[in-house]
Formats: C-alpha cells, sequence, structure tokens
C-alpha cells in the first residue's frame, strides 16, 4: 500500500526586477541533500547548479534559474530557505577596524531585499556613436567564471553585453564572435571600462547592513553583507 502524500505550504512573493508576483514553496528533503552534497565537494559551479534546480522545483517551474538575473535567483534562494529550515540564521562578520576579528550576528532572512540604486542604467554610453546595453549575470554566468578577480570581471562581462550600437547598427551578442568581443573590451579607455565597472557596482544586488561592536576594540561599526554566499550557512 502506497503511503500518503505530504503537501507542502504555498507561499508568494514579489520579483525584484519585475514586481511580479510568484507563487514558491519550501524545499523537500531530496532537493537539500543535493544542495548539501554540491556544498561538500566545495565545487562552485554545483553548488549554483543544484540552487538553480532547487529554485525552479521551489517555484512550480515559473523560474528559470538560468535566464532569470542573479540578483533575482539570490532573493528568491532566500525566501525558500527562511521557509525551509528558519528565517533566522547566524552569520560571521569580520569587524573593518581590524579586518580579522570576527563576530557572529543573528539575521533574520525576511529583513534582506534586493537593494536597487535609482541612477543604475543598463545603457552605457561609451563614446559619442557607441553604445552597450547590458544585460545582468545569470547563475551560471557567475558559476563559470573561474581564476583571479580580474579574469572574473572579464569572463562575466563578456556575457552581459547584449548589445553594441554603432549608429543605426546594432550587433546582438549571438552575432559576436569571442575574438571580435575581447578585440572590442580590450580597445577601451580607462573611463570607458570604469563605466562598466560602475554598471557591475551599482546594479541591484542582495545587500543587508548590520551593527557590530569589535569585542577586542570596542570600535562599533555598520557592515555591508552582500551576496547570497554571505547568507549559505
Amino acid at each position: 500500500m502506497a503511503l500518503p502524500k505530504l503537501d507542502s505550504p504555498t507561499y508568494e512573493t514579489e520579483l525584484p526586477s519585475t514586481g511580479e508576483k510568484i507563487k514558491y514553496r519550501p524545499f523537500l528533503i531530496k532537493e537539500q541533500k543535493l544542495l548539501l552534497l554540491a556544498q561538500e565537494n566545495n565545487n562552485q559551479e554545483d553548488t549554483f547548479r543544484a540552487i538553480g534546480q532547487l529554485i525552479t522545483a521551489c517555484t512550480f517551474d515559473k523560474i528559470d534559474a538560468q535566464k532569470s538575473p542573479i540578483f533575482d535567483i539570490e532573493y528568491l534562494f532566500l525566501r525558500i530557505r527562511g521557509k525551509s529550515v528558519g528565517e533566522k540564521v547566524k552569520v560571521k562578520v569580520t569587524c573593518p577596524d581590524d579586518k580579522k576579528t570576527q563576530v557572529p550576528v543573528k539575521i533574520n532572512l525576511e529583513d534582506v531585499n534586493v537593494q536597487i540604486d535609482l541612477n543604475h542604467s543598463n545603457e552605457l554610453d561609451i563614446s559619442d556613436k557607441i553604445k552597450m546595453i547590458m544585460k545582468y549575470p545569470v547563475l551560471g554566468d557567475v558559476a563559470k567564471a573561474s581564476g583571479s578577480e580580474s579574469t572574473q570581471v572579464f569572463d562575466i562581462l563578456h556575457q552581459c553585453i547584449h548589445e553594441v550600437h554603432d549608429g543605426d547598427t546594432i550587433y546582438h551578442r549571438v552575432d559576436m564572435t569571442d575574438s571580435d568581443l575581447t578585440e572590442f573590451v580590450d580597445s577601451f579607455t580607462g573611463s570607458q571600462f570604469e563605466m562598466v565597472t560602475e554598471f557591475f557596482e551599482t546594479m541591484p544586488k542582495l545587500r543587508h547592513v548590520v551593527d557590530i561592536t569589535n569585542p577586542k576594540t570596542k570600535v562599533k561599526s555598520e557592515v555591508i553583507i552582500e551576496g547570497l554566499d554571505s547568507f549559505l550557512v
């Protein structure tokens, strides 16, 4: 005789990128096991793949984690994680005054949101004639980025250039070869590359501010916690 099937509660939230209402459920033990196994292997690509599969399943296939902006995925994961194993988490924060002392901080995941810079734009006028239209990184872009920090920046940049406008001529990413794109990016001036850097620095991010006190120096500081890795505990 087959055992009864268990029903999961359903919740609703809004996507930071569009405001669209999305239904979701807590993750199941089978999904949690896949995530834990990936984390134990200490492989970033496997961990991000497991997170993507979990989010797609828990949003009833509404969200394609490989196509949605990374900040939507991070936000949804925290909401799902909170309803699955508890909304209170303890993270360790490094005190900025001595850059070594770590302080445990309790955070309610419901208080963590995506912060949006009103001055941010995905259209970059890099010269009088040339404009770039950027797309936001997706889970796969971040998972595949490897090497040094500067190398990762260039890897992700190549994936996020959506269009290049040269006057009335539009070049689409699917029509660009990797070598042509590399040559194009390598021809940036320092100020033009700063525009690109600013795009990534000001794009919507999962971010939370905490107040801490260094127990050794008694110095009080305000610390910004951002990115999914900070909450994967």
